[in-house]
Parts: structure tokens; sequence; C-alpha cells
């Protein structure tokens, strides 16, 4: 009773703030939870017409057909390759960076970097994706960049280069979202007590000594959450991005799975075997987000990370 009445004492103290959190709640209720009832459009024919109860079920037909279709798993490959590329360049840029902007010294240069690295996060694909399709061209800066040291000859449009595909996705994604990816790990960093350092130094440790036993260490929490992450998004390959590149020379290589849900769901009208896919991958990241997290646990002396 005491507990159920310090409850309803703060509640009322902080009502203001329970209020703040409503219109999220409702947000997400309305955009997340009840459109889940969606899914079973993957059990159905359904069409344009058909409403949930009047469309017909076809049990596991659909999921069948996507076991048969080469188109799908092209789709899938692709995603794979791209994200492993991601993985290699992106998880480990912004810790990189991270540790760089940590170790200047000059106040007003790092800001100055900081900014400068979370500007690409700001602004969309389809300003991002302009600036690389016009640098990637034939008369492009890249060409024109590589002309001056002997490359390019003939100069090619790169985008047109199936592959060159995955590469240019996984290095305009590592541009865009770098600098942004630094703000956990700088966060770490900022909590670092000083006197470590300081006893790292008497002790006749040099900089990489440092950064290798007290940088690494204080973040390898954040580290293992990133990664824990990003391994549960593998299938998520960024829509956007592909939908801005993506053109009919390099399809075969830049279709991925969530670009061939869009084209079979919204641009073909087939929800039901859009919504299959979907239902699928999202089982398959659930899997990965278990695993990762089992394993996270244990490389952290069994300390849940989520």
């Amino acid at each position: 009773m005491a507990q159920k009445g310090r409850f309803i004492k703060d509640f009322k103290k902080q009502w203001p703030l329970h209020l703040m959190v409503v219109p999220g709640i409702i947000f997400v209720a309305i955009f997340v939870y009840i459109p889940i009832y969606g899914l079973v459009m993957a059990f159905q024919n359904f069409r344009v017409l058909d409403t949930f109860a009047t469309a017909q079920w076809v049990g596991l037909d659909n999921f069948r057909i996507i076991m048969e279709d080469s188109f799908f798993w092209d789709s899938v490959w692709n995603t794979l390759g791209i994200s492993f590329l991601k993985i290699l360049f992106g998880f480990f840029a912004p810790i990189i960076l991270a540790i760089q902007i940590y170790e200047m010294k000059v106040g007003r240069l790092k800001k100055v970097i900081q900014s400068i690295s979370y500007l690409p996060h700001f602004l969309s694909w389809v300003i991002l994706g302009g600036m690389m399709i016009t640098w990637l061209s034939t008369n492009g800066l890249v060409n024109q960049l590589l002309q001056l040291v002997g490359g390019a000859n003939p100069p090619q449009n790169h985008l047109l280069n199936p592959g060159a595909y995955w590469w240019i996705a996984a290095i305009s994604d590592m541009w865009k979202n770098a600098g942004w990816g630094t703000i956990l790990y700088l966060a770490a960093l900022s909590k670092v007590d000083p006197t470590y350092y300081e006893a790292a130094k008497i002790d006749g440790a040099n900089r990489l000594q440092m950064i290798r036993h007290i940088t690494l260490p204080s973040l390898k929490f954040i580290i293992s959450l990133n990664l824990v992450l990003t391994i549960s998004g593998l299938l998520g390959s960024n829509l956007d991005q592909t939908l801005v590149l993506q053109n009919p020379v390099n399809q075969p290589v830049s279709e991925v799975i969530s670009s061939y849900v869009f084209r079979m769901g919204i641009a073909q009208g087939d929800f039901s075997y859009a919504t299959a896919v979907g239902l699928g991958t999202s089982v398959i990241s659930l899997i990965l987000l278990l695993i990762t997290t089992a394993v996270s646990k244990k490389l952290n002396d069994n300390q849940s990370i989520l």
C-alpha cells in the first residue's frame, strides 16, 4: 500500500512529464502496433478491392513461392554482400573517428570536425544520391581526380559498372553515417576518468598503448550494443539509398530485399507476397538479434546490453 501511495504521489507530481509521453504512445500505437494486424495478408491472396475478411486464405502458399523465386534469392545475396561491406567499413569508422576526435587537443578544431562529420547525416539520400550520381558520372569529380593520377582512361560512369555498385553503396553509407555514429562513443569517452591516462603516462605508456588499454575497453559496452543492432539489421539494407542509386544497368546487383519488397508490393500490387517476404525477413532479424545478444552477454561477463 505504501508503494502504491508513493506511486500515485509521484505520478501526480510528474503528470506534465507523463502527459508529454502520451502523443508518442498514440503515434506508436497507430503506426506500429495496429498495422501488425496487416501481417495476415502474408497468408492470404489479397487484392486491392479485398478486405482482411473477404480476402482468400492461401495458408503458406506465398512462402512456398518465395522459396522458388530466383529474383528474391538474388536480392538476398545482394543484401548480404552490401551489408557485409557496410559492416566492414561503417561499423569501425565511427569508432576510429570518435577516438581521433577525442584525442584532439584543440577545442575549436574538434568542434569544426564534428560539425563537418555530422552534416551528411542530416541530408536526405535524395540530395546525397544526386551528389553521388554527379560525382560518379563520366565527367564527374571522381573521374577528374582519377585522370590526375593517370587512371580512368577512358572515363566511365561508375554507377553503370555493376562490379562497383556494392563498394559505392558501402562507402557512401559510411560517409553519411560515420560522423553521426560517433555521438555514443564520444559520450562514453567523456565519462572516462582522466586519472587513468595520467597514471598510464607515469608508467611510460605511449598514446597507442593508452588507446588500446584504456580508451577501447571503456567503449566495450557501446561497441557490443551497436554490433548487436548492426547484425540484427543485416537484412535491412537502406531502401532510400537503393532507390536513388539504382538504375536498369546495376539493378541485378543493387536490388536488395527492401527494394524488392517495395517493387513487388507497391509497384506491382502483390501485397500478399511482399508481406510474406517482409514477415520472413523480420523473423530472421529477430533470430539474429537473440543470437547476437546472447553472444554479447557472454563476452560482457554475463551482463545484458539490452
